[in-house]
């Protein structure tokens, strides 16, 4: 199951803080469904690969009640929390820039933290993708808003990237997914404050 974080409404379409959703919205792509059925309160798709089925969702609830839908649909089809990939935006990574983790701390984001406290557990791979930061009071104004000329092209490379990885680790596992997906933000000389004491 692969969860994407967002806000829902039209107002948020594209905008940084949606990452995740854009990212499942990429999946669905490649996978050749969508994602537009209404299922524990979130947008729903799914897809076979082989013999592995493939959960989409998209929660319709704001950010920070993510929790309650992904504990719906984690109950609803018996899963472990090593079969749950949650993606979220990060402001501390640079755009274009992704981070596979396999659990810890939330990192200060809203949605990972209510996931963390509805499940009872942070041990549960997660996916960040990078949209940069802008200190100060206008920071809520920046997630909130859609990505310029200077750092769109970025913020789409990073999402492509994590739908690479996230069928990466459907393929071969997380550890080979996060050898070959951090060591490229490593090379990239990437600075990576959003681990918020994980280990």
């Amino acid at each position: 199951m692969i969860v994407g974080l967002g806000n829902p409404g039209k107002e948020y379409i594209g905008t940084r803080h949606n990452a995740g959703f854009e990212v499942i919205d990429e999946l669905a792509r490649k996978l050749s469904t969508t994602v537009e059925r209404r299922k524990f309160g979130a947008l729903f798709g799914e897809a076979l690969r082989g013999e592995l089925r493939i959960i989409l969702l998209k929660p319709q609830q704001y950010m920070n009640l993510s929790g309650l839908v992904v504990v719906a649909a984690v109950g609803f089809y018996k899963l472990s929390p090593a079969d749950l990939m949650v993606v979220a935006d990060d402001m501390a990574l640079a755009p274009g820039l992704i981070r596979i983790r396999p659990g810890g701390s939330s990192g200060g984001h809203n949605g990972l933290r209510d996931i963390i406290s509805q499940l009872g557990t942070d041990q549960f791979p997660r996916l960040r993708v990078g949209i940069g930061s802008e200190n100060g009071p206008g920071m809520r104004d920046f997630v909130l808003s859609k990505p310029g000329s200077h750092d769109g092209p970025q913020v789409l490379e990073g999402i492509r990237k994590a739908r690479e990885a996230i069928e990466c680790w459907m393929q071969d596992g997380l550890s080979i997914a996060m050898n070959r997906y951090n060591e490229k933000n490593r090379s990239a000389d990437a600075v990576d404050k959003s681990d918020g004491g994980e280990k």
